[in-house]
C-alpha cells in the first residue's frame, strides 16, 4: 500500500511539474439553438450572423483556469454568472421567464495548434440563483435549483485575447410550470434550453 501511495504521489508531482496553469476572464453572448447536431449548430450560427447578434437571449461572465497537461491535453474548470430570458408562447400567451444561475463547466480539451487553437468538451453544473418568478398573473413553480448539462466548443488565442464559440445542451430537461393565480392555467416549459455561445476573453 505504501508503495502504491508513493507511486501515486510521484505521478501527481511529475504532472504538476510539467503542467502550465493560466487564468483568464471570459464573457459570452447567449443565443437560442436546436439539437446538438452539426446541421442544427450550423443553422443557428448562420441565424446569429444574419441577425447581427440581435437574437441573443442573455450573457454570462466569469473566470476560466486552464491547466495544460501532457500530450497537448488540458483541463479547464470555469465559473460563470449566467443570465438569460427563455420566451414561452402557449395559446396566444407569451411569457418571458428570466433565469439567473451560477455555472461550473469542467472541460477536457486538446491543443490543436499549440496555445493558438484548442477544442474542448465536458459537463456543466448549474445552480439557479432565483426561483418562483412572477410574470403578470403567472407565478413560476420551480421544483429543483440544480441541473447538469454539457458544453462543447473551440477557442482561438491571439496574444492575450481569446475568441471562443461553444454549444450548450442538457442531459435532462428542467421542467417548470407557470401557473396563473386567477385561472389556474398552467404553462409548462423547459428551463434549460440549448444555446450557442460566442465569447471573448483575456488571459492574465
Amino acid at each position: 500500500m505504501k508503495n502504491k501511495l508513493l507511486a501515486a504521489v510521484l505521478i501527481l508531482s511529475s504532472v504538476g511539474a510539467y503542467a502550465q496553469v493560466t487564468v483568464a476572464a471570459k464573457a459570452h453572448a447567449l443565443f437560442p439553438a436546436g439539437k446538438p447536431t452539426w446541421e442544427s449548430v450550423k443553422a443557428g450560427a448562420i441565424e446569429v450572423y444574419e441577425a447581427e447578434g440581435k437574437n441573443n437571449v442573455g450573457f454570462n461572465a466569469g473566470v476560466s483556469v486552464k491547466v495544460n497537461l501532457v500530450g497537448g491535453l488540458f483541463v479547464m474548470p470555469e465559473l460563470y454568472y449566467t443570465t438569460f430570458t427563455n420566451e414561452i408562447t402557449v395559446t396566444n400567451t407569451t411569457i418571458e421567464a428570466k433565469t439567473n444561475r451560477a455555472d461550473l463547466p469542467v472541460l477536457l480539451g486538446y491543443n490543436v495548434l499549440g496555445e493558438s487553437v484548442g477544442i474542448f468538451a465536458g459537463p456543466v453544473a448549474s445552480y439557479y440563483l432565483s426561483k418562483d418568478n412572477q410574470y403578470e398573473d403567472f407565478r413560476e413553480n420551480a421544483e429543483s435549483n440544480f441541473t447538469v448539462g454539457f458544453q462543447l466548443g473551440a477557442q482561438v488565442k491571439i496574444k492575450s485575447f481569446i475568441i471562443s464559440g461553444r454549444y450548450e445542451g442538457s442531459f435532462t430537461e428542467d421542467q417548470r410550470d407557470f401557473i396563473n393565480s386567477n385561472t389556474n392555467t398552467v404553462i409548462r416549459y423547459d428551463n434549460r434550453p440549448s444555446m450557442l455561445m460566442a465569447g471573448l476573453g483575456y488571459q492574465f
